[in-house]
């Protein structure tokens, strides 16, 4: 289920195709048309919204900036990982419109692979409540003894089945997932995934924060057949980030993500009823402005810059 999306805004030279969650698509208009990438069918423009979701609904109230942030944290992730990547423009300069400018990117058309490809290096989450019931995550057997927050021996890929909007993607097994892709795009996808989260954790762990888990997503250049690195990178809507001076496994550690969203709509005070058909309700201004400051927080301690 999702609340009702505003209208995406009207870009010249571009024609918008898809809404999704926070991120509207475009395509560039018809030869002829205006703009530099006008007559192209290998590119996408990929504008990321102020939205935000939780509980499976978009809600009403935007967050100040959370299009920005996730942005050019991508866009500094793209910098320090070694792997192909989508990106071909993301400046105004080299044609991003300017009404959407640190806020979108033009990206390569990529065959996506239709699997989440998720990385743990910590115990949480949906892996936690499966490994409460038969010590295995997506049925990778682990250690006894394990709780919430542990950090585990070695980072393990654990990918899942995309879900249609609204829905809950669907763990699954790496031999599902080689039924799906194929084996040698399961390997080179496993090996990818693992390789991107390693780079992370380290990159995050100097900077006093850890890297949980993430998930990337991945798909095939028709151009060139290569494995390339698409969608968002390393933000705290695809990733769990903690902060390494607070970490105690045993209970739910704090994140930089929308955690204070989340809690506000699950406690009394929202007044909003999540077993129901009714959307959440317009979140209040103290909400909105700590959590924008965890996404802030988190882009300027991973990056060392400012946000302006």
């Amino acid at each position: 289920m999702t609340s009702g999306i505003p209208a995406a805004p009207i870009l010249p030279g571009w024609t918008h195709i898809y809404s999704g969650k926070v991120r509207e698509l475009y395509v560039p208009e018809p030869s002829g048309e205006s703009g530099p990438f006008a007559g192209r069918d290998d590119v996408v423009l990929v504008v990321a919204s102020d939205r935000i979701s939780a509980f499976d609904h978009v809600l009403a109230t935007e967050i100040p900036d959370k299009g920005r942030i996730l942005t050019g944290l991508s866009l500094w992730w793209f910098e320090q990982l070694n792997v192909p990547n989508h990106l071909v423009a993301t400046t105004v300069e080299d044609g991003v419109p300017a009404a959407v400018a640190g806020r979108a990117m033009v990206c390569k058309k990529l065959e996506m692979f239709p699997i989440e490809c998720i990385a743990r290096g910590y115990l949480t989450g949906s892996g936690l409540t499966e490994y409460r019931g038969s010590q295995t995550v997506c049925s990778l057997p682990l250690p006894a003894g394990l709780v919430d927050g542990s950090r585990l021996e070695e980072a393990i890929f654990t990918p899942s089945a995309k879900a249609e909007v609204g829905e809950h993607d669907e763990n699954i097994t790496f031999e599902k997932m080689v039924d799906t892709v194929g084996g040698p795009a399961a390997d080179a996808l496993r090996a990818l995934t693992l390789e991107i989260y390693s780079r992370a954790e380290e990159i995050a762990r100097g900077r006093g924060i850890i890297l949980a888990d993430t998930k990337v997503e991945f798909g095939t250049d028709p151009a060139t057949g290569v494995i390339t690195l698409g969608d968002e990178v390393l933000t705290p809507d695809s990733s769990r980030f903690w902060d390494a001076e607070l970490w105690a496994p045993g209970k739910a550690q704090p994140s930089f993500d929308k955690q204070y969203v989340r809690d506000w709509l699950a406690s009394d005070a929202s007044g909003w009823d999540r077993a129901s058909d009714t959307p959440p309700p317009a979140l209040p201004a103290d909400v909105v402005e700590r959590t924008r400051a965890r996404y802030v927080e988190a882009y300027e301690r991973l990056t060392g810059a400012t946000f302006a």
